[in-house]
C-alpha cells in the first residue's frame, strides 16, 4: 500500500518515513513540494493516504488540499496536513476544505499509526469475511489466491486493451476485478478499481491501482493463513 509524504524539509520527510515504515508494510513515495506531489498524482500515482506539510514553496499544503479535493479522481484520497504549529484557525480551514486529519510537528508516532490503522479498517477482517460468506479459512485462502493471480495478470491484459483503444472492455475488466475484491471484503481496493474504471484510463494509473490491490490481497492472505488449521 502506497503512502505519499509531501514536505520540503528532508529531515521531516525522513522522520515521517521512518514512522510509517515501522508501522507496517508500506511503499512510501516522496515529494518535496505540492507541485511535485500533484505531478505524481496527475501522472498515475495512487497512494492510499497522503501526509502533506502546510507551508511549502510553489504549492502549499492548503493549496494542494484544495486542488486534490476538487478533482473527482482524488476526492476520496485521505489527506492529512502536517504543521509545526497547532493553529486552531488553520485546522478549522483545513477540515473545511476536506482534510481527514491534522498532525503537529514533532511527530507523535501513535497518531501517525492511528491514521494508517484507519486504512486497514476500510478492509473487512478475514474473520468477518468467513462469517459473511459462510466458508472456512482454507476456502478463503483459495479464493484470495485466485484473486491475487487475477490482479497480477490483469496488467498485461488491460495494457493490450488500452493500446488497442478498447476502453469499454478494459472498464468491464476492472469492474469484474472490483466485484471480486468487494466479495472478499477488500472494500477500499474495490472502490479504487471502480474509480479507475470511471475516469479516463491510462496504463500507468491502472498499473498503480492493480499493484496496490495486489498488496492488500497479500496482506489478507497472510492474515487468513493464521486462521487456517495446520
Amino acid at each position: 500500500m502506497k503512502v505519499l509524504i509531501v514536505d520540503d524539509d528532508v529531515v521531516s520527510r525522513m522522520m515521517l518515513m521512518h514512522m510509517i515504515d515501522s508501522a507496517g508494510s508500506y511503499d512510501v513515495l516522496e515529494a518535496e513540494d505540492g507541485e511535485e506531489a500533484w505531478r505524481q498524482l496527475d501522472t498515475g500515482a495512487r497512494p492510499a493516504m497522503l501526509f502533506c506539510d502546510l507551508r511549502m514553496p510553489r504549492l502549499s499544503g492548503m493549496e494542494l488540499l484544495a486542488r486534490v479535493k476538487a478533482d473527482e479522481r482524488f476526492a476520496g484520497l485521505p489527506f492529512v496536513l502536517v504543521s509545526a504549529a497547532a493553529d486552531g484557525a488553520t485546522m478549522e480551514q483545513a477540515l473545511g476544505l476536506g482534510a481527514d486529519g491534522y498532525i503537529v510537528k514533532p511527530f507523535d508516532g501513535d497518531k501517525v499509526r492511528g491514521f494508517l490503522d484507519s486504512l486497514a479498517r476500510d478492509e473487512e477482517s478475514p474473520e468477518a469475511t468467513l462469517r459473511r460468506l459462510g466458508i472456512d479459512a482454507s476456502r478463503l485462502l483459495l479464493y484470495l489466491g485466485g484473486l491475487h493471480r487475477q490482479l497480477a495478470g490483469a496488467g498485461a491484459d488491460l495494457g493490450q486493451l488500452l493500446a488497442a483503444g478498447q476502453l469499454d472492455p478494459a472498464r468491464a475488466h476492472l469492474g469484474r476485478l472490483a466485484e471480486g475484491c468487494r466479495t472478499l471484503g477488500l472494500l477500499q481496493s474495490a472502490a479504487a478499481l471502480e474509480t479507475q474504471a470511471a475516469f479516463p484510463l491510462s496504463a500507468a494509473a491502472t498499473a498503480s491501482v492493480l499493484e496496490s490491490a495486489c498488496a492488500v490481497v497479500l496482506r489478507q492472505l497472510e492474515a487468513a493463513r493464521r486462521l487456517a488449521p495446520l
